[in-house]
Order: structure tokens, then C-alpha cells, then sequence
């Protein structure tokens, strides 16, 4: 089981995950008025559209209501159920961002390989492939916490050499909780805090605590390197 930092702010219920693209969907009909105009002006297919409202109401309630032809024409509109919905998933969004802007790990190490732009980089944390300029081997590398990936160590096949993602093991030192996300700390060796943001759900689901055993694993483009003064 793992969570994935990279993804965006999603809101589940049962079975159904209400993510970006939902929202994108429900906010085209709330704009154009219809579920087959929002279909088209986004370009996907209406009767996909059409389910996947079915599907989200099925697990969140009415979210739009339809009317038929007539003399003021057909149409759709979002209830008010969807506007709060839309309300929630903004105001998680705006705390994952705010987070994860905030939260970043900084890690100082040398350049021992080069491969273009992506240097191979011996850190107090072990061996990080990151994306560093090409001016100097000293270099501090950062990472922000939406970045981060949680594993159990079980579920991580480690990598070779040459992976484009890299892979920290280490324990949980902290959860800090907020109010639909969280942000937790891994001591990954050599007194390197790495911090990794998830969802309160996903603390739940990991069983994560002090103490319990991970493993982070981050894309290397997605860890930037300066050379250090």
C-alpha cells in the first residue's frame, strides 16, 4: 500500500474518489450549463460524463440537477450539495499547496556520476539521483514534501543504480495533522529529516506513527541541486 504526494488533493467517500478531473467536470457544467456541452468543451465523451456524474452522486449525493426541453430549453445546473462539495475540495487543495510549498528538505552532498543533466549525488541520507547544473560538484540539493512517496518497506523493490526514482529507507519521527492533511517527518539517516505529505485517510491506512518503518522514494526530476558556495 502506498500514497503518492504527486497526486492531487482528492476527496473520498466509500469507494469514490472525487480528484481534479471531477472537478474540472462538475465546474464546465456549473459554466456551460449542460452536462454534453461540458463534455465537449473539455473533450471527452458525454456518456462517460454522464456516468461519472452517476458514479459521484452515487457516493456524494444529487450534484446536478437535470431539466428537460421546453420553451426556456434543457439544461443542468449544480445543487447546492456540489458548490459545498467544490467548497471542500478548494479548501483542501489550498492547504496540500500551502503545505507542501512550505516543507522542503534540504540535503547537502558531492556529484560522483553525471549522466547530462541528471548527477548521481552521495548524501549524509545515502545516494540521490537528482537534477543538478553542471557548475561545481559540492551541491545542496531540495525536495519538497508533495514530492514524496510512502511505502512499507514490503511493497518497494529497491532500484538499480541508473533509477530515475530514488528510494530512502527510514522511520517515522512525526505526524503532524492538519485538517485533511498531514505532514510527516522520516529520519533517513544521517541526521536527514525527509518530510513527505499525505492525507489524513492515508495516515490511517499506513498505520503511520513514531516509529513505524518506511520507505520514501522521490522522482530525481523532481530533486534540484545548486552548487553550494
Amino acid at each position: 500500500m502506498e500514497f503518492s504526494t504527486e497526486f492531487d488533493a482528492r476527496i473520498g467517500q466509500g469507494d469514490v474518489t472525487l480528484a481534479q478531473r471531477d472537478v474540472e467536470l462538475l465546474r464546465a457544467i456549473d459554466d456551460h450549463g449542460s452536462i454534453n456541452a461540458a463534455a465537449t468543451a473539455l473533450g471527452r465523451s458525454y456518456s462517460r460524463a454522464q456516468q461519472r456524474i452517476v458514479e459521484l452522486e452515487e457516493a456524494f449525493g444529487e450534484l446536478v440537477v437535470r431539466k428537460r426541453g421546453g420553451s426556456g430549453g434543457g439544461g443542468s445546473q449544480l445543487t447546492d450539495d456540489a458548490r459545498h462539495l467544490l467548497s471542500r475540495y478548494d479548501r483542501l487543495r489550498a492547504e496540500f499547496t500551502g503545505v507542501a510549498e512550505t516543507a522542503e528538505t534540504v540535503l547537502t552532498g558531492q556529484v560522483v556520476d553525471r549522466d547530462g543533466e541528471l548527477a548521481t549525488v552521495e548524501t549524509p541520507a545515502g545516494t540521490v539521483r537528482a537534477l543538478v547544473p553542471s557548475d561545481g560538484d559540492e551541491v545542496r540539493l531540495t525536495l519538497r514534501a508533495d514530492a514524496v512517496t510512502l511505502q512499507s518497506p514490503s511493497k518497494s523493490p529497491a532500484p538499480d543504480r541508473t533509477s530515475a526514482r530514488n528510494r530512502l529507507e527510514g522511520t517515522v519521527r512525526t505526524v503532524d495533522t492538519g485538517e485533511a492533511v498531514a505532514l510527516v517527518t522520516i529520519d533517513v539517516g544521517g541526521d536527514v529529516r525527509l518530510s513527505a505529505l499525505v492525507t489524513e485517510s492515508s495516515v490511517e491506512k499506513l498505520r503511520l506513527h513514531r516509529g513505524t518503518p518506511v520507505v520514501a522514494s522521490f522522482k530525481a526530476t523532481a530533486t534540484r541541486g545548486v552548487p553550494t558556495a
